[in-house]
């Protein structure tokens, strides 16, 4: 039995080539590969009102919460920063519904770069609307290279589930510029940059979520441990199935 993984949509707020609509939902094809290709089921989920995304709940037996544009500031009590990039409030709405019901639901979640910002912020935590506002911060977070090329290290810790998945220090391509701040209490940081930046985080009392800041679906055809990534998401959602 295939596990079916829901993707919650990500909207073209421009008016498409084909039929001339606006906020067309979508998902990543590489994130659609992906999942595919590890044994899953892809389900994509629009956008709908926050009061109706915990009806979803039946449709998957694992989620992705992918990447995206900046979240809305509003979700964690702040106003825009200068450096705040663009938001989609209906998005967000939606994102962290969904995410609160399916972790109360105990259904096994991954997220991607924005995808452990809903997260963070749907669990209780902040961000830093801009990663110049960490102190610590010194890399080059947003990468110039190709996005399927990795950009710099991270360190695991070696307690985690993310180190027996993808080793010590793996090379992970990198485009964000927001990062978490104060983390959820549910979770806690599982890898870092070397500048302190948290480029991971997980369940501390379970194996319910697994959240990457990087992209491993840009780089699932040439690298084992963004495929490791994916294979976990899976395994934990043939277990919930049982």
């Amino acid at each position: 039995m295939h596990p079916r993984i829901a993707i919650p949509a990500d909207t073209l707020t421009e008016a498409t080539n084909i039929i001339n609509e606006r906020n067309a939902a979508f998902a990543p094809r590489p994130l659609i590969e992906a999942i595919i290709k590890s044994g899953g089921l892809p389900v994509i989920l629009p956008s709908v009102a926050a009061s109706l995304a915990p009806s979803y709940l039946d449709l998957f037996d694992g989620i992705i919460f992918a990447g995206g544009s900046d979240v809305d500031p509003t979700f964690f009590n702040e106003e825009p920063h200068q450096k705040l990039g663009p938001t989609y409030l209906k998005r967000d709405q939606f994102e962290i519904s969904l995410a609160t019901a399916a972790f109360n639901a105990g259904k096994p979640i991954m997220g991607i770069c924005r995808g452990m910002q809903v997260l963070n912020v749907a669990l209780g935590g902040t961000l830093y609307q801009d990663l110049s506002e960490n102190p610590h911060q010194t890399l080059k977070h947003s990468q110039d290279a190709p996005g399927n090329f990795p950009s710099h290290h991270v360190n695991t810790d070696k307690a985690s589930r993310l180190f027996n998945l993808v080793g010590p220090r793996p090379y992970v391509n990198s485009r964000h510029h927001q990062s978490l701040n104060q983390i959820a209490e549910p979770l806690h940081v599982t890898a870092w940059a070397d500048d302190q930046v948290p480029e991971a985080v997980e369940t501390i009392n379970s194996d319910q979520i697994l959240a990457v800041q990087w992209h491993p679906e840009n780089m699932f055809k040439h690298y084992d441990y963004s495929r490791a990534i994916f294979a976990d998401l899976i395994a934990r959602a043939k277990k919930a199935v049982k």
